[in-house]
């Protein structure tokens, strides 16, 4: 069935410029799909949205296809306006994209459930000043930022205030957690479905912001060659994740494994993404397409479960 999509991108977190490109990908199979798209470049401007979903003479879109990433597009604020405007959208709703877009309220759900997560603290960003909180190699993150976007691993020899500068433009507040070695993972689910499990192998010193975004630096391998055990682990740790936290559509939850651990001791949660990245270079889709469906057939299956408010 041919609907009118509203695919909106952009916004104006640290994420635009791959939101930007997400979102012009997605309208792109969409339209390959049969699908009547109309591409909006979400500014600060709340009043400008709603009469855009909203024309003065009725007829607004059938759904909203969210490809924002980042704060405000993420994090259950955009979910919550087009919940009153009662617009269908995709990707998940209000409550579980607030939870896994602040890590450390995510980390206390992942815990209750039974899942792995690394040992970590949250603490005031100026503290750093003082000295390591933990014994290095450790993580500093921002709560709330998506994309490795502000991550840092403060190995021997690192200078802490410039990680301690570099945290200033995202909070006080900062995630500390102890360095998990090893293989970096990530599933994706779609409904009730994890995927497949992706090894991702970063030619840079981990898989940070270039890493993810940079073609050619970091290897995907899928199915990823680790132990059957610890594959259907980390999917059924994935699909665990998306259905407690109440996600919708697709999804992706990102481990690491520490392979000098027995069996699957070694295997963490890090963190669950509600609106995984959606370029050419995006694990989720890449995993959709191993399974044998195409980028038009994807778009369509995430319109297809939009959430439509009560």
């Amino acid at each position: 069935m041919t609907r009118t999509v509203v695919v909106l991108m952009g916004g104006w977190s640290p994420e635009r410029e791959v939101s930007l490109v997400s979102g012009r990908a997605c309208a792109e199979g969409l339209r390959e799909g049969g699908h009547k798209v109309i591409e909006y470049d979400v500014k600060r401007d709340l009043r400008a949205l709603v009469d855009f979903l909203r024309p003065a003479a009725g007829g607004g879109p059938d759904v909203v296809f969210n490809a924002l990433h980042g704060r405000y597009g993420e994090d259950g604020c955009i979910q919550g306006v087009l919940e009153i405007m009662a617009v269908p959208y995709t990707h998940s709703g209000v409550l579980a994209s607030a939870i896994a877009m602040d890590k450390p309220m995510a980390r206390h759900a992942f815990s209750a459930l039974g899942l792995r997560v690394a040992d970590g603290i949250v603490i005031e960003r100026r503290s750093l000043a003082s000295g390591d909180p933990m014994p290095r190699p450790y993580v500093v993150k921002p709560i709330d930022q998506g994309s490795s976007v502000g991550v840092h691993i403060v190995r021997e020899g690192d200078n802490l205030a410039a990680v301690e500068a570099a945290e200033a433009a995202f909070g006080e507040r900062v995630l500390v957690e102890k360095f998990v070695p090893g293989r970096e993972l990530t599933v994706a689910v779609m409904g009730d479905r994890a995927v497949a499990v992706t090894e991702l192998r970063p030619r840079t010193r981990f898989y940070d912001y270039e890493a993810k975004y940079t073609d050619g630096i970091t290897e995907h391998l899928i199915p990823a060659p680790i132990p059957a055990a610890v594959y259907e682990l980390a999917r059924e740790w994935a699909l665990t994740a998306h259905q407690a936290l109440g996600c919708s559509g697709l999804s992706r939850t990102d481990l690491r494994w520490d392979d000098s651990q027995p069996g699957t001791t070694g295997l963490v949660v890090l963190e669950l993404n509600t609106q995984p990245g959606m370029t050419p270079l995006s694990l989720a889709p890449e995993q959709a397409k191993w399974a044998g469906i195409s980028w038009s057939e994807l778009m369509t299956w995430m319109i297809d479960n939009a959430r439509f408010p009560s």
